[in-house]
């Protein structure tokens, strides 16, 4: 995960989906991409261990208003949200689990 971090707030209401308790990883994907694929099964797993986090995953084609409004340019895209929803880590490209794990204790 690069670090950055977008200032972003984000709600249920604007992901369609619930926030975790303790935070949150939202991933951007799209329908041919095969990374998106490896990176669904890193994010799944790791909110599988750590109690308190949701994994989100947004189709990127079908919400083209929220990619253009966080300016994500490639899939996949994974954000990391506090509990409030903030942007606290933002990474292009699959993740590495330990990564993840890294950018998850920096949420909480």
């Amino acid at each position: 995960m690069d670090g950055r971090t977008t200032g972003d707030t984000l709600d249920a209401a604007r992901l369609g989906a619930a926030l975790g308790e303790r935070a949150t990883l939202v991933q951007f994907s799209s329908a041919f991409c095969q990374p998106c694929r490896a990176t669904r099964r890193t994010l799944t797993a790791v909110a599988g261990m750590v109690e308190g986090v949701a994994h989100i995953e947004i189709d990127a084609e079908a919400h083209l208003a929220l990619v253009r409004d966080l300016g994500i340019s490639r899939t996949p895209t994974v954000l990391v949200l506090d509990a409030a929803g903030r942007v606290v880590r933002r990474a292009a490209g699959p993740p590495r689990t330990v990564d993840v794990v890294a950018a998850l204790g920096e949420a909480m």
